[in-house]
C-alpha cells in the first residue's frame, strides 16, 4: 500500500520540471497539495499542474526567484491566502553555478554560488517555519548531491555550497525538533534530466550503469520516491538525516 501524505501543503521550488517536477507529482499521488514553484518556466510549471490535476490530485503554481526574500515571502503569503500554511517544504531549486577546475574558478563564481544556494535553502527555511512551529509540526527536505560528500574535478563551487546545505539542514534540525518540525537531505547521484543531457552520452550511461550496483542511471522518479518516503509517517522519526540516492555508486 502506498502511504498517503493526508492532503499535506506541499511546496516544491524549482518543480517545473527534472527531479522537482516528479517530486510534485508523486506527493501528489499520495494526497499532497502541491505547490509548483518556478522562477521562469511558466508553461512547464503549468503542465505539471495538468498533470496532476488529470490524475485527480490539487496543484497550483506559484513564480517567485527563491534567493529573493521578499518574493519567497510573498510566494508563501499566496499559498496560504489560497490554501493554509505549508507542511512540507521540498528545497530543490537549480541554482546556476559556473564549471571550471579550481584553478580557473574566481572568488566570485566560488561565492556567487555558495551566496544563492544557501540563501535559497535559508530564505524558505525561515518563511514557512513559523507556521510550521504554530501548528506543531512540519517538514523540510533539502536536496543536496553526492558531489557534496565525492569531489569531481570541476564543481568546487557546486559541491561545497551542497556541503554547506547538508549542515544547515542538520541545524535545522537540531533548533526545531522540539516543536516537532523535521529536517532531513537527500543526496541525488547523477540523474537523467534536460540539466544532465549534456554530461550523458551513451558511453558515459554504459560506464555509469557497469560501475553501480544496480546497473543503471538514476531517473527523476527515483528520487522523487525517496523523497516522498521521507516525508511519510513511516519515517516520522528521522531527522536530521542524509540520505544517498545513487544506486550504490557511492556507500556511505
Amino acid at each position: 500500500m502506498v502511504e498517503t501524505l493526508d492532503s499535506s501543503i506541499a511546496l516544491v521550488t524549482g518543480s517545473s520540471r527534472g527531479i522537482g517536477a516528479a517530486t510534485a507529482r508523486e506527493l501528489a499521488l499520495r494526497g499532497a497539495k502541491v505547490v509548483i514553484n518556478y522562477r521562469t518556466s511558466e508553461d512547464e510549471a503549468a503542465e505539471v499542474v495538468a498533470d496532476i490535476e488529470a490524475t485527480g490530485g490539487d496543484a497550483m503554481t506559484v513564480q517567485a526567484d527563491v534567493t529573493e526574500t521578499d518574493a519567497v515571502e510573498e510566494m508563501v503569503a499566496e499559498i496560504e491566502g489560497e490554501w493554509d500554511s505549508v507542511d512540507l517544504l521540498i528545497s530543490n531549486a537549480n541554482i546556476p553555478f559556473a564549471t571550471k577546475p579550481l584553478r580557473e574558478l574566481t572568488w566570485n563564481e566560488f561565492s556567487d554560488k555558495l551566496d544563492a544556494e544557501l540563501k535559497a535553502a535559508f530564505t524558505c527555511s525561515k518563511a514557512v517555519l513559523p507556521e510550521m512551529v504554530a501548528s506543531d509540526g512540519g517538514q523540510l527536505i533539502y536536496i543536496s548531491s553526492g558531489l557534496s560528500q565525492s569531489p569531481q574535478r570541476g564543481f568546487a563551487a557546486y559541491g561545497t555550497a551542497k556541503a554547506g546545505l547538508n549542515a544547515f539542514a542538520k541545524y535545522v534540525a537540531e533548533e526545531y525538533g522540539e516543536h516537532g518540525v523535521r529536517a532531513n537531505v537527500i543526496s541525488p547521484g547523477l540523474v537523467e534530466t534536460d540539466a544532465t543531457a549534456d554530461q550523458l552520452n551513451e558511453d558515459v550511461r554504459k560506464g555509469i550503469s557497469r560501475t553501480t550496483p544496480l546497473s543503471r542511471v538514476a531517473q527523476p522518479d527515483d528520487i522523487a520516491k525517496t523523497v516522498a518516503a521521507i516525508a511519510g509517517e513511516g519515517a516520522q522519526f528521522l531527522t536530521g538525516t542524509y540520505t544517498p540516492v545513487n544506486g550504490g555508486i557511492s556507500m556511505e
